[in-house]
């Protein structure tokens, strides 16, 4: 198989595996949403934010760590150390947890009347204690699987699981239960994910022994990633996440924290759903393309932060036009406010997907102490803008903040990876990418006010549909191999129809660049 239809396979898994979380968990937030009211979501989400922050600190080295050197092993032809190595992760990823857990009670003795007011902390601290040891372990899996490149393990979990999630808050919503019943299809959702991901990896992993014992020149690098990985994504969680929810809930209210996850939560989705499908794949990629050199690597990185604008622009473009239309759709009127923090989180994680080729390239080139320097200051940044703009500005102040860190952290991460390869991303192929986004949404700009929302999103998808393939196509946004690849599904599964189609892609591949 090659290299092409190995990535469009696996792209084809983790399409299906994020749509179908996407799909399925969005409509499970907006049950809750609706459920609970901005103010009850507020305090529901500021409890899902410590579960998560905890499963980053727990998992982060070793799922990382996994998909790493799993990947590594099995490139290098040392398949019998993969269960090794993951009976090695496993065993630290145990002392990861029981730190985790004692900061945790620290934090909930000294800090929880501030960030979870209305919840017994005795209770709440066992909920956290079962559900980040659970999805710990899924995440961990999810790891293994990517590893050995096999993205049909995380879709039929998501197939099979994220529906019977969505039937048991829609109970919850039909009994009209408390929150507490909530954080308990919580953690059931959470016992399923671990069960079955489980199940679904053992059977895949290659023969070899379940002790933890590694060769001598592979055991410092491993301890160097996990290190640097845990403290990458502990921090990185904290400057790339929703933690503006729980600064909101300690000095604003409940209500702009209820406001902030609906837009924040949205619009992570929608960039889950578009570039992060294929950004997703760049970790185990890369660390391929490394083996082969580094201006393989190189390429592969210009090349893939040239795709990731091409999906992530016109995203952004769309989604900040129709954004009232779609909260006010989706969630209500209640929800007005959570608009604008759709559009401007819908930017800053647009943008910071479309450098996930230079994150993942320093990562597989062994630079985690250049990467980790970046985190913390962007960390550190976060907090301090969340702290100061939130108390003076409230739910404003937590936009601001959210945006500046996203486009600092997206800039910083390129230009490293552009020193370190020497390749810079092709900008002038990026800027017309933008044009043609711009072009291709402002005929829809003036229509919009004056429809209603089913009628915007309509008219949204027919002229983004219509126009944007086209645009990119016509301003040369695409190589000469794309477009061939392009003629070659048109042709098998259309038929060469419409012959419209057929002779633009001629013309545009006529008139393409050299091909990369």
């Amino acid at each position: 198989m090659t290299l092409r239809a190995r990535t469009l396979r696996n792209t084809l898994f983790s399409s299906v595996a994020m749509y179908t979380e996407f799909a399925l968990g969005m409509l499970t937030s907006i049950v809750i949403a609706r459920h609970l009211g901005p103010e009850g979501f507020g305090a529901y989400s500021a409890v899902i934010w410590l579960v998560g922050m905890g499963v980053a600190a727990t998992n982060s080295g070793t799922a990382s760590a996994a998909i790493k050197f799993v990947a590594e092993l099995r490139g290098g032809g040392r398949e019998s150390l993969v269960r090794p190595l993951i009976a090695y992760l496993r065993r630290a990823q145990r002392l990861f947890l029981a730190a985790v857990l004692l900061v945790g009670a620290m934090a909930l003795w000294l800090a929880g009347h501030r960030v979870a007011p209305d919840f017994h902390h005795g209770m709440l601290f066992v909920f956290l204690v079962v559900a980040v040891s659970l999805r710990a372990g899924y995440m961990f899996n999810i790891g293994v699987a990517k590893g050995l490149e096999n993205f049909r393990i995380n879709a039929m979990v998501a197939l099979l699981s994220t529906p019977l999630n969505l039937a048991m808050v829609m109970l919850v919503m039909w009994f009209d239960m408390p929150v507490e019943w909530l954080l308990g299809v919580f953690l059931v959702s959470s016992v399923v994910f671990y069960t079955m991901s489980l199940a679904q990896v053992r059977p895949l992993l290659p023969p070899g022994e379940d002790r933890p014992s590694l060769p001598e020149d592979l055991v410092p690098r491993v301890r160097r990633q996990m290190l640097y990985s845990t403290l990458i994504v502990t921090v990185g969680f904290m400057a790339a996440s929703e933690i503006e929810v729980l600064f909101l809930t300690a000095y604003a209210d409940p209500h702009a924290a209820g406001q902030f996850k609906v837009g924040y939560q949205l619009a992570s989705g929608a960039t889950t759903l578009v570039p992060g499908v294929f950004g997703a794949l760049l970790l185990p990629m890369m660390a391929n393309a490394l083996s082969q050199g580094r201006e393989v690597a190189g390429r592969r990185f210009a090349a893939s932060t040239a795709y990731l604008a091409l999906l992530a622009l016109p995203l952004v473009a769309f989604g900040v036009v129709l954004a009232k239309p779609l909260i006010g759709l989706l969630y209500g009127s209640e929800y007005d406010e959570a608009a604008a923090v759709f559009a401007v989180c819908l930017a800053g994680t647009a943008i910071a997907t479309s450098a996930q080729g230079g994150s993942s390239l320093l990562i597989s080139a062994d630079r985690q102490r250049a990467v980790l320097i970046m985190v913390i200051c962007f960390g550190v940044l976060k907090l301090a803008l969340d702290a100061w703009l939130i108390r003076v500005d409230g739910l404003h102040g937590a936009m601001i903040a959210f945006f500046t860190v996203s486009i600092f952290n997206a800039i910083a991460y390129v230009t490293m990876a552009t020193r370190v390869s020497g390749i810079s991303p092709d900008w002038a192929r990026i800027l017309r990418t933008l044009l043609a986004s711009v072009l291709a949404v402002l005929p829809l700009w003036p229509l919009v006010p004056h429809l209603q929302a089913w009628a915007a999103l309509l008219a949204g998808a027919v002229i983004g549909g219509a126009l944007y393939l086209p645009l990119t196509l016509s301003l040369g946004c695409w190589t000469r191999n794309d477009i061939a690849h392009m003629q070659q599904l048109h042709q098998r599964l259309l038929k060469g129809q419409p012959r419209f189609g057929a002779r633009l892609l001629s013309w545009a591949h006529a008139r393409a660049g050299v091909p990369v």
